[in-house]
């Protein structure tokens, strides 16, 4: 069963992710994967091709002359699509993708034989090969090692064949082999490894890779890789008073730090994970659930440093907050957990593919003048395999079970076989989520026993839903994030759920200064923004919106997928009295504000019709 995480013998998991293979999605997120298999996993492969991705491997089999070519960690964006292929041909046969897969497996396989010892990295050959391990802060031989094990079990996971697995397993145990001393300095210069180790480590029950993970762990702050808060290596792991440093390491660490709690149960590890989560929701992060908002080092900036012009919120970053808040759910069954997936997910993750997968942002303003524009690839192409593996992997997200419960964490048009005891519970998913507010489950089992469906309310909601039951209203108080439905449920039973998606304007700490008196317009888990090109008679920078919130909701046929915007009378400021001035004496220029009509379309739909003026904290009236 192909699972991203199998903590099914994690001993301190509350919760137990379902196999991706057995939810078929259909709606929202279906849509995606659909785009996956026909768009996206295609294009990408064919840009591995063309700037010497594929290249690289070859010459490192021997199978052709040249030199590598490229930054040299290139190897991890092909291991990222094989394992973003193989969960996709897990729910989705295609024989291209499968055939691809199968060729690079085969050219990797050969590039590591040729090495000997189980090594593989195609920048360090021939002349190179003295040089391995030597610099473990800057060429991210660790880093590009988790994303081929990732790979590995991924494919074993959805294939059944263990080429690539035996591979991973091999490149892990010369890892073991380089640093067996009693005394070793090693850690990761860019984490990854941690997590590729656990899951490892659960994949084979060797516990040499867990205890492996847990020195990358501990041996932070040691200077192994620097000594620098860039690389998280100024101070040991449990002395992190906050979150600092290069934003995709640092959440990757967390996450991998989260999977060895899960394992070892070690509280003083859970201990930073609370409190750097605290920091994160309380002070560092982009309401679309980005995080990282300097360009200087791809950084956490001080608290309350988050301008949205000048944003970087790196598409990456956002991925590894969804990494990271899973495996914290996984460990507490607290939805709170959920809520923040759920809004990196929808805002900060799918901004950062075009609604027709065939172009990208790395990073993700929150503001723009209308210059910046998505691009079908990346020199440092990390974003678009990342996003892949996760939209590919969706499916195994939306379900938990414990012993005694079938948890629905996300909802999404599907169909669920779910294992439970000695047999199975299927969930039938009607939705149109995340634009509809009404999700219809009908659930049918032979089973003739007891459980609990917990359905999650999300925070938005603001404690308001309704849950029928065959046509019967319940009586329900959430806990922890859930409500609990139990009895014996053999047969078919029809479940309703209504979560009002009210408009909210949503505002900042006064700290947040750059946003003070704007607010940000949220309908359920949506960030929605201005984008000019549905405004052309006013700069959007100017709008002002209705506190009232007036606002209007249809769907609109302007964008693919039919999303629901939102639109409304509101008031744009006259710029008249300010051409060629950038400063004015307090009421020497009268501000006027022209009446017009506004639209706002999700975050995670902008910049798909070109170039175009877009701001999220808006003006409030």
């Amino acid at each position: 069963m192909t699972f991203v995480n199998d903590t099914s013998r994690s001993p301190r998991a509350q919760v137990r992710p379902l196999a991706i293979e057995k939810v078929e999605l259909q709606g929202f997120v279906g849509r995606y994967q659909g785009l996956m298999k026909s768009t996206s996993l295609p294009m990408q492969y064919e840009y591995l091709e063309s700037t010497g991705r594929i290249d690289n491997f070859r010459k490192a089999a021997g199978n052709m002359e040249g030199s590598f070519t490229g930054w040299f960690f290139n190897d991890s964006d092909v291991y990222k699509w094989i394992e973003a292929a193989s969960y996709s041909l897990s729910y989705n046969e295609d024989p291209e993708i499968r055939a691809r897969i199968e060729s690079l497996i085969t050219l990797i396989e050969k590039a590591q034989e040729i090495s000997g010892d189980g090594y593989i990295n195609t920048y360090f050959v021939g002349q190179k090969a003295g040089e391995r391990w030597k610099d473990l802060k800057n060429m991210h031989e660790l880093y590009c090692a988790g994303h081929l094990i990732q790979a590995g079990i991924a494919n074993k996971r959805a294939s059944g064949d263990e080429t690539l697995f035996k591979v991973c397993v091999s490149a892990a145990d010369n890892i073991l082999d380089s640093f067996r001393d009693d005394d070793c300095k090693v850690t990761t210069g860019h984490p990854e490894l941690e997590m590729a180790m656990i899951e490892l480590h659960r994949e084979t029950g060797n516990r040499d890779y867990l205890k492996f993970a847990q020195m990358l762990i501990d041996n932070r702050g040691r200077g192994y890789v620097g000594g620098d808060e860039y690389h998280i290596d100024h101070v040991p792991f449990r002395e992190l008073k906050e979150l600092t440093g290069h934003a995709v390491r640092m959440l990757y660490l967390l996450a991998g730090a989260a999977d060895i709690f899960l394992e070892t149960g070690d509280e003083t590890l859970l201990a930073v994970l609370e409190r750097l989560w605290i920091d994160l929701t309380a002070r560092k992060m982009y309401v679309t659930g980005g995080a990282g908002s300097r360009y200087e080092g791809e950084s956490f900036g001080e608290e309350f440093e988050l301008p949205s012009r000048r944003a970087y919120a790196e598409t990456c970053a956002a991925v590894g907050n969804v990494f990271w808040n899973w495996r914290m759910y996984m460990i507490s069954g607290d939805a709170k957990y959920l809520d923040l997936f759920e809004q990196s997910f929808y805002n900060g993750v799918l901004s950062g593919i075009s609604l027709d997968g065939k172009r990208y942002f790395y990073v993700n303003p929150l503001e723009d003048a209308g210059k910046r524009e998505r691009e079908e690839w990346f020199e440092c192409a990390c974003c678009p395999p990342n996003i892949a593996r996760l939209l590919t992997s969706f499916g195994g997200y939306i379900y938990g079970t414990t012993l005694n419960e079938i948890r629905v964490n996300f909802y999404e048009e599907s169909k669920a076989t779910i294992p439970f005891r000695d047999g199975e519970v299927s969930i039938i998913q009607k939705t149109s989520y995340p634009h509809s507010e009404e999700v219809q489950l009908t659930v049918a089992t032979d089973l003739d026993t007891e459980l609990s469906i917990l359905l999650r309310i999300p925070e938005w909601t603001e404690g308001e839903f309704e849950v029928q039951v065959d046509g019967i209203k319940q009586k329900l108080r959430p806990e922890k994030g859930f409500v609990r439905l139990e009895g014996n449920w053999k047969g078919k039973t029809e479940v309703y759920l209504a979560l009002p998606m009210r408009i909210r304007l949503m505002t900042a700490n006064p700290l947040l200064r750059e946003n003070t008196d704007k607010v940000s317009v949220q309908r359920g888990p949506l960030v929605y923004c201005a984008e000019g090109v549905d405004n052309p008679d006013f700069d959007v920078r100017t709008l002002s919106v209705p506190s009232r919130k007036n606002f209007e909701v249809t769907q609109s046929d302007a964008l693919p997928g039919n999303p629901v915007i939102l639109s409304g009378k509101g008031v744009a400021f006259d710029l008249d009295g300010w051409e060629k001035k950038l400063y004015n004496p307090l009421g020497s220029v009268k501000s006027k504000g022209n009446n017009v009509r506004f639209s706002l379309v999700p975050y995670y739909a902008w910049n798909n019709r070109g170039k175009s003026t877009m701001c999220v904290w808006l003006h409030v009236h």
